[in-house]
Formats: C-alpha cells, sequence, structure tokens
C-alpha cells in the first residue's frame, strides 16, 4: 500500500491508519516502536466523515509526499465515489473532498478500499480501488457473494482536482480486493486479496511484482496467508523483513506475515498485538513530533 519515507534526523515512529465498527465514527491511529507492539493513541476519532450517504471513513490510506499526508477512503457500501482530504500534521485535515470515481458507470455497485501511491517520475498520484461492475468478466460471475465480482480500477492526477478516465487497473482472472503497491528495486510489489468464495472459498492474501505501477504484473503466488480469511493487507519493510500487516475480520484481530526474501513467509500474528477494533488500515511512519502531537490532541 505505500510510499516508504526517507530517513532524516528525527526518530521514526509507526502509524497504523484504521477504522472500527462500520466507519461511522472516523479515522483512528495506533502507534508502535518496533512494529509488532501497537498501542492506541487515543479513543476518539481525529476525523469524522461527511461524504456520500452513508457517511462512513472505511479502509483508511495515507501517504505522505513533501510534507502532506494524503487520505483517501470508502466513503459507503454501494457509493460510486471515493472520499479524499489532505493535512500536513494529521491532526488538521482539509475539507473532505468526493471524487466520483465510477459514477460514469451507471450498474457500478461499489467503490471499496482506495489506495495511493506516488510516483515522483511522473509527479502523478495513482489510485486504485476495487468495483463490481455486474455483466463484466462473465468467467467468474457468479451469485456467491451477492454477485460482486470485483477487479481494481484506477485514476491519476496532480493537483486533486482534475482526474485522469477511470481504467482497469488490474485484472487476475478472478475477483480481487484490497490492492496494495510499494516500490521495490526497480519494480513494483503488489499484494491483493483472492476475494474467490465459490466453488471453494480463498480468502486470502498474495503477492505480484510488476514492471511499472500499472503493471503487466507477474503471475500471482500462492497465499502467503493462513488456514484463516484474511483481508487488507498493509505491507513496510522493517530490518530485514517485510511485514504485512492484514484483517483478520472473521476473528476480529489483526495478523502479520513476515518474510526476508519475498518467497517465504511466516506467519507472525502470535506476535503482534494492536488493540482492540482495529479494521483494516495502514502503516507508515512519521517523524516522533508528529505522534507526540497527536497524543497531545483533545
Amino acid at each position: 500500500m505505500l510510499a516508504l519515507l526517507s530517513c532524516q534526523s528525527e526518530k521514526k515512529v509507526y502509524l497504523f491508519s484504521y477504522f472500527t465498527d462500520n466507519g461511522q465514527d472516523g479515522l483512528h491511529f495506533a502507534y508502535s516502536h518496533d512494529g509488532y507492539e501497537w498501542m492506541k493513541v487515543r479513543d476518539a476519532s481525529f476525523l469524522t466523515p461527511e461524504l456520500a450517504e452513508e457517511k462512513l471513513m472505511r479502509d483508511p490510506c495515507i501517504i505522505e509526499q513533501d510534507g502532506t499526508y494524503h487520505m483517501v477512503w470508502t466513503v459507503g457500501w454501494t457509493a460510486k465515489g471515493i472520499g479524499h482530504a489532505s493535512s500536513t500534521d494529521l491532526i488538521h485535515w482539509s475539507e473532505q473532498q468526493y471524487i466520483p470515481v465510477m459514477e460514469h458507470e451507471a450498474n457500478a455497485r461499489n467503490c471499496w478500499a482506495p489506495e495511493l501511491i506516488y510516483d515522483a517520475d511522473e509527479k502523478l498520484y495513482y489510485i486504485y480501488w476495487a468495483t463490481t461492475i455486474p455483466g463484466q468478466f462473465m468467467e467468474t460471475d457468479s451469485t456467491a457473494e451477492s454477485g460482486y465480482n470485483h477487479r481494481m480500477y484506477y485514476t491519476t492526477t496532480r493537483d486533486w482536482e482534475t482526474f485522469s478516465e477511470t481504467k482497469l487497473f488490474y485484472d487476475a482472472g478472478y475477483n480481487v480486493i484490497d490492492a496494495t503497491i510499494l516500490p521495490y528495486e526497480s519494480s513494483y510489489l503488489m499484494w491483493v486479496k483472492d476475494e474467490t468464495k465459490f466453488p471453494t472459498p480463498e480468502k486470502n492474501i498474495r503477492l505480484t511484482q510488476g514492471e511499472h505501477i500499472t503493471g503487466p504484473y507477474d503471475p500471482i503466488s500462492a497465499p502467503i496467508t493462513g488456514d484463516y480469511w484474511a483481508e487488507g493487507p498493509t505491507p513496510i519493510k522493517i530490518g530485514q523483513h517485510w511485514i504485512v500487516y492484514f484483517d483478520k475480520y472473521r476473528k476480529h484481530n489483526i495478523g502479520a506475515v513476515r518474510s526476508s526474501d519475498l518467497d517465504n513467509w511466516e506467519d507472525i500474528s502470535d506476535q503482534v498485538s494492536f488493540p482492540d477494533g482495529v479494521r483494516h488500515g495502514t502503516v507508515f511512519q512519521v517523524p516522533e513530533s508528529i505522534l507526540h502531537q497527536l497524543q497531545s490532541t483533545k
């Protein structure tokens, strides 16, 4: 899901943006000094959702670019757009912006779990999310999952005022959601959730690698998560290990897997701890002073 921040003299800490319950009360943060033990910043949310009919703030994805934090999120279960807001301190936020990324598709059912990545060479933000459009990708269409049959779509922007035409982003040949991307050497790594339920449930996280943000991507890996249903992956490199956190949504807790080579993955769910109620979110780093400001707010 997100850009690694450049090293600066100020000590960094890890933040995890997340939602609770159905996302109705907005943006929450947890923090960690080691990436394993996570603590709640405060009980109250830091931003109350205002957009669309349902006014939700689910799946908050945050990246930092040139001193500004940009966040996108799911505004509702059936909305045809996504939310965006920006901040320089994660406390004071811009006016919430509704981006109508699928309003042009009369039959589009949803826009779920939008994420961001910035291409510094192109000076371009890529925004990508999952949508079901009935009647498309009939090879995997079924009545399972209430007829949801997702593929990933994307748009781009330089200024958060004008956006490119929405296009198909990723088609693995089956139902996928919750894509998240990080740059890796001269390529990109993308983790996605295999959302297949019929005939055999998958509900796991897989990994693929591509030449560019928009691909082409290699054949997708075997599952990197275990015998449980997982969604909402968010990766980060800590020391020699890649750690991918995810929502064990049927077990109501956050799990994690770890790898030093991106091929062999170890389940470390029993080694990480998160506050109760944490749902699908994003891990990223911030200067310690940002955390102190967040902790001092009422």
